[in-house]
């Protein structure tokens, strides 16, 4: 075999190799941009928007504030005694 032939099968062997990567790579991309999409219309339905957070947030400082006072109220009876 003489160094021509051998530079052709390694270059293309190279090229082959790049070839299978580069599809392989390309499947990858569509798959993410595919997943990409769905979780943009998924993500509005599982998750919960900000305006409902901040209203939990709301009740859960008026809960805890009834606590607090109900706690305060018997530390003074306590100190009455």
């Amino acid at each position: 075999m003489d160094m021509q032939s051998l530079i052709n099968v390694a270059v293309g062997v190279v090229l082959a190799v790049g070839g299978w990567l580069a599809r392989e790579l390309w499947g990858a991309v569509k798959e993410l941009r595919a997943d990409l999409r769905q979780l943009e219309i998924d993500l509005p339905s599982n998750y919960i928007r900000k305006d409902e957070f901040q209203e939990g947030i709301k009740e859960l400082k008026e809960i805890c504030r009834q606590i607090f006072d109900k706690v305060d109220g018997l530390e003074r009876r306590k100190a009455d005694k």
